[in-house]
């Protein structure tokens, strides 16, 4: 089924197994965009999960249920615009501590002092793209290209839980201790990742977030 139907350019589906398909898109914010599309106008399926430039569509069962896919596909318009989620949808907000041990990195990469690193992050809006490295750990879009910085040239062995970090273009918070290799700029109380709620993850794809010093 690869390129077959009347697939936009932007997209391209590829089989993953009898039941699941893999589309691939130019970007997170495609993703998450197509994962709304397909909420509302695709076939029945049991998960739809966005990542930095594929959906995957799982769970497609029944007679027609691909071309079903394919015509959805078809009908989506990706968009052209920085808004990937309806500003209808709730905001979450984050506090933060900024006292990360790579606040001054920041600050330096951005030509700015501390204060401007924390003026700049707080008044970002985020969005949760997609999911993934740990559960709840929300890779989160909306830094401008020239605010991405690097990763660090050797990982931590532990990262604390509710840390607040950067890298490349993303912004993430740590739900739980872990290693890892992002600028860490402050710290968070909440928790990110409840396997009891609804949804689990606190920051689910989709998600509009904002981050607010404590």
């Amino acid at each position: 089924m690869d390129q077959t139907g009347p697939v936009p350019t932007d997209a391209t589906l590829r089989p993953v197994g009898p039941y699941a398909v893999l589309v691939e898109v130019g970007g997170p914010r495609e993703a998450l965009a197509l994962v709304q599309h397909l909420q509302a106008h695709g076939p029945r399926a049991t998960d739809l999960v966005p990542a930095a430039r594929t959906v995957l569509v799982d769970g497609l069962d029944g007679p027609g249920a691909r071309r079903s896919l394919e015509d959805a596909v078809a009908a989506w318009t990706p968009p052209r615009d920085a808004d990937m989620v309806s500003s209808d949808v709730p905001v979450v907000t984050v506090p933060v501590v900024y006292d990360g041990p790579d606040l001054e990195t920041v600050a330096e990469l951005w030509d700015t002092d501390l204060d401007g690193v924390v003026g700049r992050h707080a008044g970002t809006p985020f969005t949760s793209a997609f999911c993934g490295f740990a559960p709840g750990f929300a890779y989160l879009t909306g830094l401008p290209e020239h605010l991405a910085v690097p990763r660090l040239a050797t990982p931590r062995e532990r990262v604390p839980a509710g840390s607040v970090a950067l890298a490349g273009p993303w912004c993430g918070v740590y739900p739980t201790a872990s290693p890892g290799g992002w600028q860490l700029i402050g710290r968070t109380d909440l928790t990110l990742f409840d396997p009891t709620a609804d949804p689990p993850a606190l920051l689910a794809p989709g998600t509009r977030v904002r981050f607010e010093p404590a």
